[in-house]
């Protein structure tokens, strides 16, 4: 069954539930077109006050309005060098994120199963302004919170930011790689803050 859940260039994400980690996605219309939420067992949930946050693995799901899943974003392994990979919907492996940081400064490579770099996000995560490039470092997207018109008005909690992106690749699995990526950078940097701090 195909879907059509990465055909959009613009993602508005914002935090519903705080506690439960749950984001919603809207699109440029103000219509839900889907959600993000991290998904963790009750054994996850002892093993983060043992191991901490940041040390657990996690996997979050990203689904589609009728609950369809559409891809997924998952570290395995309690260490900080475990890989965090990028699955479709059908839970195979379509590519990797590498982070490097350099204090307020983060950079995310997004690699295909081939391990080859297919996009980039830099940005300042203090200021919320992200740049996504494409391997050939052309700008594809950016992710900030600077929301406009009727979007501006109808969200009020601050917790909230928009990813526009073309969504022009030639290879299906690099596409929803690159948009899981960026959609979920939130969630994901959460992540290494609290690796961080």
């Amino acid at each position: 069954m195909s879907s059509d859940f990465f055909d959009t260039s613009d993602y508005f994400i914002q935090q519903k539930n705080v506690y439960y980690n749950r984001y919603q996605i809207y699109n440029n219309r103000r219509e839900g077109i889907g959600s993000i939420k991290l998904k963790q067992n009750f054994r996850k949930k002892v093993l983060k006050f043992i191991f901490g946050k940041a040390m657990l693995p996690f996997v979050l799901e990203i689904r589609s309005a009728n609950g369809r899943l559409e891809a997924s974003i998952s570290r395995k392994g309690i260490s900080l060098m475990s890989k965090t990979i990028i699955k479709d919907s059908l839970g195979q492996k379509i590519g990797r994120i590498k982070k490097n940081s350099n204090f307020f400064n983060y950079t995310f490579k997004i690699l295909n199963v081939s391990d080859e770099v297919i996009a980039e996000i830099t940005g300042d995560w203090k200021n919320w302004s992200f740049i996504v490039n494409d391997s050939s470092m052309t700008q594809i997207g950016t992710i900030d919170k600077k929301w406009v018109g009727a979007i501006k008005r109808l969200f009020k909690t601050s917790d909230k930011y928009n990813v526009h992106i073309k969504t022009n690749c030639l290879n299906e699995n690099d596409k929803i790689a690159i948009l899981s990526s960026a959609i979920t950078i939130d969630m994901i940097l959460k992540k290494c803050l609290l690796v961080r701090f």
